[in-house]
């Protein structure tokens, strides 16, 4: 079976669950593991691919973004870099890189735990395609765990939009993230966004399913 198949399956039965559980905690959620990866403005993919490039897409991602094929290396403030690392597109109106706090170790920098889009005062990096490179002041970031929502989701689990809530995973781990912001729109689907850092220390992967406990 396909994964798309799969983690289809899996919202599925979480939805069915959810729909029978009382508002509040006991909600669940599917994991959706986020790498390391960039989003960029046009004239940003320009500066690095060539005059009129347009990003083309590997993979749907919901909200109407996607996987490029496209790639880029991301360098540190003491030349240490890191190759291969995925734009996400449509293009945004801002330039942002978003690590884990293992690569920005590795690249040398403090960088800080953001909202993605909350840019201001982040930590610089260097950007270098196969046609140029771009140098931000400020926009790489550790981003903030989340969980994604659309309207009924919310109310199903008795939560807004910018509320802030716990959520525990029951393995053999048996973690807890605090700090979870709840995101709300229509275009999104149910996901809690974790990176690799947080997925590797819980013992979870994409599609495992956690627990709203507020």
């Amino acid at each position: 079976m396909e994964s798309n198949n799969i983690e289809l399956i899996t919202r599925m039965v979480i939805q069915a669950i959810n729909q029978n559980e009382k508002k509040g905690d006991g909600f669940m959620v599917p994991i959706g593991v986020s790498a390391r990866h960039i989003h960029l403005t046009q004239e940003h993919v320009e500066a690095l691919f060539g005059p009129g490039y347009q990003l083309t897409k590997k993979k749907e991602l919901m909200g109407g973004q996607f996987a490029s094929n496209e790639t880029v290396t991301i360098v540190g403030l003491k030349l240490r870099a890191i190759e291969n690392v995925r734009i996400l597109g449509p293009v945004r109106k801002a330039s942002q890189v978003e690590v884990s706090a293992t690569d920005a170790i590795k690249l040398g920098m403090n960088v800080p735990v953001r909202e993605s889009g909350d840019v201001a005062g982040s930590a610089p990096i260097a950007i270098v395609g196969p046609k140029g490179a771009v140098y931000l002041k400020e926009g790489c970031i550790v981003a903030m765990r989340h969980i994604h929502m659309s309207p009924k989701d919310a109310q199903a689990a008795g939560v807004k939009d910018g509320d802030i809530v716990s959520v525990k995973a029951d393995n053999e781990r048996g973690t807890i993230f605090n700090q979870v912001k709840i995101r709300v729109d229509d275009s999104f689907t149910l996901e809690m966004h974790i990176d690799t850092d947080e997925a590797n220390a819980a013992k979870i992967a994409t599609g495992t399913t956690v627990t709203i406990i507020k």
